[in-house]
This record gives C-alpha cells, sequence and structure tokens, in this order.
C-alpha cells in the first residue's frame, strides 16, 4: 500500500506542475495581449495627431523656394526697382503668408531663433560669426528657418551663432607664445 500512496504523490505533484505551468502561460499571454492593445492605441493616437508629418516636411521645401525665388528676383539687377518687382514680390509675400496660416492652422509653428540662446534640440549651428554686442552661444543669423509640429521637431533651424573676438585672438597669441618658447629651446 505504501509504494501506491507514492506513485499517487508524484502523480499529483506532476498534474500540479503543468497545472501551474498552463496558468503562467496563460498569464504571460493575457499579459502579452494588454501590452498589443496598448502599443495599438498608442499608434492610432499617433497616426491621429501626427499622421501629417511627412507632408508637412514636405511642403516646407515649397517655403524654401519661395523664399529663394523671392531673393533671387530682388537681387536681379534688370528688375531692381521696377513696379514688376514690387508687384511680383507683394504677390510671393501674400503666398508665403498664406503657406504659414495653413501651417498654423495645423499646429505647425516655426521656431523663434534669432537673439535666442542656441538649443540643441530646435537649432543646427553651421557657423560662428564674431559678434562683440552678444553673448557667445546667441543665434545672430538664421540660414533656414525651423518648424515644430506640435511637440515635434520637423526640421531644425540652420543658424549663424555669436563668438567672441577674443577667444581666437587669445588663442592665436597663446599659440604664438608657444611657438615662441620651443624656438628659444633649440
Amino acid at each position: 500500500m505504501k509504494i501506491l500512496k507514492i506513485k499517487n504523490k508524484k502523480k499529483s505533484f506532476h498534474w500540479k506542475k503543468k497545472f501551474d505551468n498552463l496558468k503562467d502561460k496563460l498569464t504571460r499571454a493575457f499579459a502579452e495581449m494588454e501590452n498589443q492593445r496598448r502599443r495599438f492605441e498608442k499608434e492610432k493616437e499617433d497616426a491621429f495627431e501626427y499622421g501629417g508629418f511627412a507632408f508637412a516636411k514636405e511642403s516646407l521645401n515649397l517655403l524654401d523656394n519661395l523664399e529663394r525665388s523671392k531673393l533671387s528676383l530682388e537681387n536681379d539687377e534688370k528688375l531692381k526697382n521696377t513696379e514688376t518687382l514690387k508687384k511680383v514680390t507683394e504677390h510671393l509675400d501674400v503666398i508665403n503668408k498664406d503657406i504659414l496660416s495653413i501651417f498654423k492652422k495645423n499646429s505647425i509653428e516655426p521656431i523663434k531663433s534669432i537673439n535666442e540662446k542656441l538649443d540643441p534640440n530646435l537649432h543646427q549651428a553651421m557657423m560662428e560669426i564674431e559678434d562683440e554686442s552678444k553673448e557667445p552661444g546667441t543665434i545672430v543669423q538664421e540660414i533656414q528657418k525651423g518648424f515644430m509640429m506640435k511637440d515635434r521637431l520637423l526640421r531644425p533651424s540652420l543658424v549663424g551663432v555669436s563668438k567672441k573676438k577674443l577667444e581666437k585672438e587669445t588663442n592665436n597669441n597663446k599659440k604664438s607664445e608657444q611657438n615662441k618658447e620651443k624656438q628659444e629651446e633649440k
């Protein structure tokens, strides 16, 4: 009799282990399904919020080309100071304002850059410009306007950043002194 009881205990232990294993798998499957549901919900919200992100990013080229066209016409020697140029630039300005208005209605805003401190999350420094009147790291020139769509960066502003003239002169003076010292040692 003792032998049979031991075998039954082993069988019940085996079934309990299988039951616990299946219970664990089922719990994990439900958790995975819930995580998947949350991910899909987030993706759906993002698609609704930012569905036009790629279109908006591509549309910025229209604005850039419009600005380039205006500058090109204004710099044309034959057209300078003509009534035709004034009319054309007025029309280009109206189109530019309309595009910016459409962007604003769709939560696309230009990034403020001039006289702001350089923010690597919003600006991309393309050059340094010596400017004694500004604190170093202040944006003094905007090469290309950047834009945000709600809280996402469509494209960074390409900017020129101020630097002090003294830094360059100080570095050059230090290098000159170091070179003189090396030559004197020889």
